[in-house]
């Protein structure tokens, strides 16, 4: 039996960052239920707020195709693809699992204070910054 390891990287790029949206959007969507459940109105910014890390997905999909184009073309060795998708999904996969917690504590802290609700996703933004930075940093080594 021939293994051909080639989409590993792709693979870890896509899975490991999803990985990371669905925990992150699980952490600030069970603060958003929390909130939802002591508020009378505002549930959908909360619901929005919630599923700001679910973006980090779209960085390791898109890094998961050109990864495997690249495979494809010769232009990237599948170990150093291995290389990239492990670390920078790893990377994409961190950030979308804080960027959650910051989520939940921007939910529950704009439920007492909801003129703070806009000023909560500067946080967010920040944190965004880093899978984005990995995103196209990886992009440059493809």
């Amino acid at each position: 039996m021939d293994f051909n390891f080639d989409m590993v990287g792709p693979a870890l790029a896509l899975g490991l960052s999803s990985i990371g949206s669905s925990i992150g959007c699980g952490i600030a969507g069970m603060a958003s239920h929390a909130v939802m459940s002591r508020v009378e109105e505002g549930h959908g910014k909360f619901i929005g707020m919630a599923a700001a890390p679910s973006s980090q997905s779209i960085y390791g999909f898109i890094l998961m195709l050109l990864m495997s184009r690249a495979i494809k073309a010769g232009a990237l060795a599948p170990l150093s693809g291995i290389g990239i998708g492990a670390v920078a999904g790893a990377a994409i996969m961190v950030s979308a699992i804080y960027q959650g917690m910051a989520a939940a504590t921007g939910i529950q802290a704009s439920a007492k204070q909801p003129a703070i609700f806009g000023k909560c996703f500067a946080a967010l933004g920040i944190i965004e910054s880093f899978a984005l930075f990995t995103f196209v940093f990886s992009l440059l080594l493809l």
